[in-house]
């Protein structure tokens, strides 16, 4: 796993000494070693790599890691570019189309949106290969958690995107007034069309925003052709 050297590290360094967090580096090396384990073991942080926790202006939370060849780098509902762009974050581009009025772009590298303060983060960090949510359980749920509680205690305005019921029972953790929770259904097709669709997380993160001092997201993922 490649090492946290960030501001995060002060934020979450606790957690590597508790003893939790050892039976889960066990796990997951030992995973790594016997089965073939997304994304890259140096991918797992990437998340807090690209987006450091004093830059975060947006959080966006995920399950786990994609499960097929070559999809998961680290960052929620992104994939790597040139992998074909998953079903949930299809849903994901044609809501920004009808909030925003942007192209649907012709691959699914959200890194641009990291760089820029959006915390793509998934709940579990690792998943074994064909088998979604092989890694619940396993102690990432305690780690991430810290993560959303140092977010959270942040002292300025942060908008939190919580799709799905998984991601709905973190609300709980978020009590800081200067925030702001938007709630949907998760954007995967088979609830998409509960109220994911027409929800606009977009235009009203960047209204938030824009309200509280803070420059807006560019949510335009560009073309890279090829």
């Amino acid at each position: 796993m490649a090492a946290i050297n960030n501001d995060w590290l002060a934020a979450i360094g606790g957690e590597f000494k508790k003893p939790y967090y050892r039976e889960l580096y066990n796990f997951v090396v030992e995973e790594y070693k016997t089965h073939v384990v997304y994304p890259d073991s140096e991918d797992i942080f990437n998340a807090l790599h690209l987006t450091p926790l004093k830059d975060v202006k947006v959080v966006i939370l995920g399950q786990d890691p994609y499960h097929n060849v070559g999809q998961a780098h680290g960052l929620s509902f992104s994939v790597k570019p040139g992998v074909e762009i998953p079903p949930s974050l299809e849903n994901i581009y044609k809501e920004l189309e009808s909030d925003l009025g942007l192209y649907y772009p012709d691959n699914g590298n959200l890194e641009k949106w990291a760089k820029q303060g959006v915390l793509l983060l998934n709940t579990v960090l690792t998943v074994r290969a064909h088998s979604p949510q092989s890694h619940q359980g396993k102690g990432w749920e305690n780690f991430t958690d810290a993560i959303i509680s140092a977010v959270n205690k942040e002292d300025r305005p942060i908008v939190f995107i919580l799709w799905g019921s998984p991601a709905r029972k973190k609300k709980a953790m978020l009590n800081n007034p200067k925030h702001l929770v938007l709630e949907a259904p998760h954007p995967s097709p088979l609830s998409a069309y509960r109220g994911f669709f027409g929800s606009r997380p977009f235009s009203k993160a960047n209204d938030f925003l824009k309200a509280n001092g803070a420059t807006p997201i560019d949510w335009q993922i560009e073309n890279i052709g090829g």
